[in-house]
């Protein structure tokens, strides 16, 4: 998932969070380091949240934390590498809502499960916006879906990939409202705004952090956020849920993955270090700044979130009748 990260790559260059008073490299115990597999690209969303909570969990742990990034295939590639691993206590995969909860739904043949997993920990999250070109003449939902509705047919909305929670959600959109939409998929966040910010595409779900300057800016116009509540950083905005669609409440989330099993001190170490990580007060200011809400949601709870965030998106799957190839 692409998002402005300027803070953020500042954060990982060099030294990792430098403001950030951790204990000396030198006190680790020489052993073998803990590899943290990124399925995604050096410098994604993802796989900088993986290094502010790599250095964070590092000293708990006892010991050094490699970051590697193994992308393709929509975090496939590195999952798989990760579930091909031997359960013992050297590996830790970062991951995804869209890995765990929507690519099971649509690759066929997928060489891993959820089973090949123990999850560790969701550590933060963020909402989803419908955004919309400020030259459409709707500033509420209702307005839009009837705007929308008089066009039936003849619109489509912009998401910021195929397969992803922004397909999906206009999909569900267009179905619930009967808008009879097409779908226009971009390559990433940045195509995706520049299409509505340009009027090629008139809306679209959009991935918060990379929208925010665009709406407090004016040059989009947010209609709603998918979180439960309210999103601190857009007060002003309504939820679908407080609109009366709770069904599109959703957000998006990175979290921890360890191999299933593996060795229960291990287990019991990285869950410890996890949420130490998390609940360090300079570690969340890192993170609330970039847009993200902690969560730090774990063991039994965090695997019965991914099962219900699955059972959510199944029937807006099918309906579609998406299949993705890797």
């Amino acid at each position: 998932m692409n998002i402005p990260r300027r803070r953020f790559l500042r954060l990982t260059a060099g030294a990792c969070l430098p403001d950030i008073a951790f204990p000396a490299r030198a006190q680790i115990a020489p052993s073998r380091p803990i590899a943290m597999i990124v399925p995604f690209e050096a410098g994604a969303a993802p796989d900088v949240y993986a290094r502010v909570v790599a250095e964070a969990m590092r000293q708990p742990l006892g010991r050094a934390i490699v970051v590697e990034n193994k992308q393709g295939a929509g975090g496939n590639v590195g999952t798989q590498a990760v579930a091909r691993e031997p359960a013992d206590a050297n590996t830790i995969l970062v991951t995804t809502m869209a890995v765990c909860e929507i690519n099971p739904l649509v690759f066929d043949n997928l060489r891993w499960s959820m089973k090949d997993f123990t999850p560790v920990l969701k550590g933060v999250g963020a909402p989803l916006v419908l955004i919309a070109h400020p030259g459409v003449p709707a500033r509420t939902l209702d307005e839009l879906m009837t705007w929308a509705k008089s066009r039936t047919g003849t619109l489509a909305y912009a998401s910021y990939s195929a397969g992803s929670p922004s397909h999906f959600l206009g999909a569900q959109l267009s179905a619930t409202a009967g808008l009879d939409l097409s779908h226009v998929p971009y390559r990433g966040s940045p195509s995706q705004l520049a299409a509505i910010l340009g009027g090629h595409s008139p809306f679209g779900f959009a991935q918060t952090q990379n929208s925010l300057e665009h709406i407090r800016s004016g040059g989009l116009r947010a209609i709603a956020v998918t979180s439960e509540e309210r999103y601190r950083l857009l007060p002003d905005v309504p939820t679908f849920r407080e609109l009366g669609h709770p069904a599109f409440s959703t957000s998006v989330w990175f979290g921890l993955l360890a191999r299933a099993g593996g060795p229960a001190d291990f287990l019991d170490k990285v869950n410890a270090a996890a949420v130490a990580a998390h609940a360090d007060t300079r570690v969340r200011d890192a993170l609330l700044q970039q847009g993200y809400d902690i969560i730090a949601q774990t063991g039994e709870a965090f695997a019965k979130s991914i099962a219900e965030g699955s059972a959510r998106w199944a029937a807006t799957v099918k309906a579609t009748g998406f299949r993705a190839s890797e």
